[in-house]
């Protein structure tokens, strides 16, 4: 594994672990410095800094343009979901974007049954893919990536866990959207996220279902971490709303979730050029898919 990128996992520290039912939440703190500096997808386009379209007035399903006007770099993470335009889309893999530049951007559709203009830009949803799917839609652009360095997702695959996910949800959406089974269940979202406060100097997380490691997030710099977090918690409470309690106790503990970021270590990698600044390392193992964006000396983990 590239060295960097074991230093950033080994440097991981945990925070005191949030228990709510069947979902364990592991704040993740660490000491291996701040980074560059850079600006969320959330706000630049709320600044009006980043301007998000189609490709053409026809616009292409797996591509969005996306204009950055910071004179600083943007992340945007893998999942996050852009609204309006012919149809609702999400990142198909995290992307340090260029500062002053028009850059191409690979996505997959999360509104299945829209393709009429609805605005002539997207927002930025307040939604992320939840981590179910988000591993579905990665497991395919981690194929693709080793078929022809292009990532794309299995757009067939993703509607059909946005179809499962909408029929467990008990949600009729008309066009088919992901964010309208959010939107549904939106309640269901408050009562949880009490139980989960973001805690001081916190950069990432490790969520655990009925007692199993279910994924980590992280990324170098806290301010970006406290407006990310809201859709990132989100995206996982959204899976564990929707699978039941185990029945006995399926314990989450700290010596459970250094195991799990062991198994990681011990993961295969792959490298490939990033969409923007960097290298997108992928990583596989037993049950296991990630990505790590490594650019400016820093690692953005999901």
């Amino acid at each position: 594994m590239e060295a960097t990128i074991t230093g950033h996992l080994e440097g991981i520290k945990f925070g005191e672990i949030q228990i709510h039912k069947h979902v364990a939440v592991l704040p993740i703190l660490t000491s291996n410095g701040h980074g560059p500096a850079y600006l969320t997808m959330k706000e630049t386009i709320e600044s009006s800094l980043l301007t998000v379209t189609e490709v053409s007035e026809g616009g292409h399903v797996p591509e969005l343009k996306v204009i950055n006007r910071a004179d600083k770099p943007v992340l945007l993470i893998d999942g996050e979901e852009l609204i309006g335009a012919k149809q609702n889309r999400v990142l198909n893999t995290t992307i340090l974007l260029k500062e002053k530049l028009e850059t191409v951007t690979p996505v997959s559709c999360t509104e299945h049954g829209r393709w009429s203009y609805q605005s002539g830009h997207f927002e930025e949803s307040e939604y992320m893919m939840s981590a179910n799917l988000r591993n579905i839609k990665n497991m395919s652009v981690s194929n693709s990536l080793k078929n022809s360095h292009r990532f794309a997702s299995d757009q067939g695959a993703v509607w059909d866990g946005i179809g499962t996910q909408a029929a467990a949800a008990g949600v009729h959406s008309a066009t088919g959207a992901m964010r309208d089974i959010h939107e549904a269940r939106r309640e269901d979202f408050d009562d949880w996220l009490e139980q989960y406060p973001l805690v001081s100097e916190q950069k990432g997380l490790l969520v655990m279902v009925n007692g199993k490691a279910v994924g980590f997030d992280m990324v170098s710099n806290i301010d970006a971490f406290r407006v990310i977090y809201p859709k990132l918690i989100r995206s996982y409470l959204m899976d564990a709303i929707l699978e039941k309690p185990g029945k006995g106790k399926a314990a989450s503990s700290h010596e459970k979730a250094k195991s799990f970021m062991s198994t990681i270590l011990t993961c295969t990698e792959k490298r490939y050029d990033s969409v923007g600044h960097g290298q997108d390392y992928r990583y596989e193992g037993k049950k296991i898919v990630g990505s790590v964006q490594l650019a400016l000396q820093t690692c953005y983990f999901n």
